[in-house]
């Protein structure tokens, strides 16, 4: 595929790389809302929220990635995903997200101080992205 139809993408957590390598589109979840970004795309930095990030590739297949929150940078060729935590979508633990879930309800049923509220919304904001990613990949793999 030409160079001129793929932009490089580079997704990377505090564990390391995850993700290098040409791709003909990127989906994430900024805080606004998804961006979509294509080849030449316009220069961009943007927040993520937890979520998964898609990356198709020159061939039509999706790869899927579960971001925890970051940074997103947009460059003419390149696309950087600075990522809180990363996970390839293969590697989400339905019941370890199923059960910080739950530990997040708990603290905030049990009026933590605004810090430990501030965490355990986090936390469940972080868990209820995973556990939406994967019903979202049992619908397509149906």
């Amino acid at each position: 595929m030409a160079e001129a139809s793929t932009i490089h993408v580079d997704i990377v957590s505090a564990e390391g790389e995850i993700f290098s390598g040409p791709v003909a589109m990127v989906f994430a979840p900024a805080i606004m809302g998804e961006l979509g970004i294509a080849p030449r795309h316009a220069p961009l930095l943007t927040l993520l929220k937890a979520g998964e990030v898609r990356v198709r590739m020159p061939d039509g297949q999706e790869q899927s990635f579960f971001v925890g929150g970051g940074a997103l940078e947009v460059q003419p060729k390149r696309v950087t995903v600075l990522a809180d935590t990363a996970l390839r979508a293969r590697d989400i633990d339905e019941a370890a997200a199923l059960a910080a879930k739950q530990r997040a309800e708990e603290a905030l049923r049990d009026r933590a101080g605004a810090i430990e509220q501030a965490e355990a919304l986090a936390e469940l904001a972080r868990a209820a992205a995973q556990l939406k990613m994967i019903e979202r990949l049992r619908k397509i793999r149906g």
